[in-house]
């Protein structure tokens, strides 16, 4: 009997902490206008908009999101070089607006996360998937820190304006 209500107060437990969990993804969003206004505070602010297309049904899409709002050296670099942008991508096929992947060369081909980067003119300049950021041959699934800054540091203003890597005479 103990047991049985041990595992019922842990279903419980693990049921209201699943609910309370934030839920970054806005799933009523106008993607078109977020990324419209995104654009356009890049351009204000000198800067390129990363969008993550995923979703809060998306447990890679999750820790993506938690590790650069969560992490300080990661977060002072997305606050300073980007407009970060989550676009809500539904669970359900249906309910996916696939005119939105044509618009953007179908993104969805690579999974989710999926980063796009656009710079303050609206030009999207890069589409990358995650991959490329986790943790290789592990049994803790989990981002690199190091690939993801250096991802981040890679695609800034900075680093792709050629003044940049003029020679000084």
């Amino acid at each position: 009997m103990k047991i049985l209500l041990t595992l019922t107060l842990l279903f419980g437990l693990t049921l209201s902490y699943a609910q309370q969990q934030p839920k970054p993804y806005n799933e009523n969003q106008d993607a078109r206008a977020d990324l419209k206004k995104a654009i356009t505070r890049a351009k204000k602010e000198n800067k390129h908009v990363l969008v993550q297309m995923g979703g809060n049904w998306c447990p890679w899409c999750m820790k993506f999101h938690a590790l650069v709002t969560g992490y300080p050296k990661l977060d002072s670099l997305m606050k300073a070089d980007y407009v970060y942008l989550l676009i809500n991508v539904p669970k359900e096929k249906d309910k996916r607006d696939f005119a939105l992947f044509q618009q953007l060369e179908y993104p969805n081909r690579f999974g989710y996360p999926v980063f796009l980067i656009f710079d303050g003119t609206g030009k999207r300049i890069n589409t990358v998937d995650s991959d490329g950021f986790e943790y290789p041959n592990t049994k803790v699934p989990g981002y690199d820190t190091a690939k993801v800054e250096r991802f981040l540091k890679l695609w800034t203003v900075k680093a792709l304006d050629p003044k940049t890597y003029a020679v000084k005479k």
